[in-house]
């Protein structure tokens, strides 16, 4: 499900689940260890990445779909414990969006220190709440965090999904490039960063990301449950279920 390539001092994450890298349980935490065991190894660096064309179209709706409560409760810990290890990684974290990111596909970038995104017809965005779902606080903050408060009620309440030359003005995405470019141009951002001055670049890096680091300090336990009680509202699955149809008949 994760392809590890060693581009020298960067190491490149790439998600492999197709046909649309949606996230799974098991996704999820072979994503967070992998995150987490990079600088172990020795990676000064990481770049997340996908396939051409989609890098992750959010969590595996039809598959969740199938899971009972404390299945689910376990999935929304896991996930907030992915984003933990993006927000907080010692390594900078470069997104390489070369395709589609929706809702959870935006998400992991959001977290990153970097985001490229592929020019053409793609779309990014958080449409959590045109499925049902309120966007949990934590996306929510990491979202404002990136646009400033105004687009991310905008983008947030609409559930909107847009454009990646739209994601760059907006903040949402910090380079758009052409489709063959986004991994060589994230590597390129990483191995900038690393020739600079070590302490130096450290240092202030931390000082940068030091909201991150009180944001995820702090205990989620009432938020998780809140989240997946969310999950289990009528509304929720209603929604959900009349969207999982929808993309099975036109399948068939």
């Amino acid at each position: 499900m994760i392809l590890t390539i060693n581009h020298g001092a960067v190491r490149e994450l790439q998600l492999n689940r197709p046909p649309a890298n949606a996230l799974s349980p098991e996704l999820i935490v072979a994503l967070r260890q992998a995150v987490e065991s990079a600088p172990q190894d020795g990676a000064r660096a990481l770049v997340l990445s996908g396939t051409a064309g989609r890098f992750s179209a959010g969590l595996d709706i039809p598959l969740l779909l199938t899971l009972d409560h404390p299945a689910i409760a376990t999935l929304w810990r896991e996930f907030y414990a992915l984003l933990r290890a993006l927000a907080l990684s010692p390594v900078p974290i470069a997104a390489a969006i070369a395709g589609h990111a929706t809702a959870g596909g935006t998400v992991l970038p959001i977290f990153c220190d970097c985001r490229v995104a592929a020019r053409g017809d793609w779309k990014l965005g958080l449409n959590e709440v045109q499925v049902g779902l309120p966007l949990p606080p934590v996306i929510f903050t990491g979202l404002k965090r990136l646009v400033g408060a105004h687009q991310a009620e905008r983008l947030a309440v609409g559930g909107l999904l847009i454009s990646p030359d739209e994601a760059v003005r907006v903040g949402l995405v910090d380079e758009v490039v052409p489709l063959d470019h986004v991994v060589s141009r994230a590597i390129e951002w990483s191995r900038a960063l690393l020739a600079l001055p070590v302490d130096a670049m450290e240092a202030t890096r931390r000082r940068a990301r030091a909201d991150l680091h009180e944001l995820f300090g702090a205990p989620f336990d009432l938020e998780l449950d809140h989240v997946s009680a969310t999950w289990w509202s009528a509304e929720a699955q209603t929604t959900l279920r009349v969207l999982v149809d929808r993309l099975a008949r036109k399948k068939a």
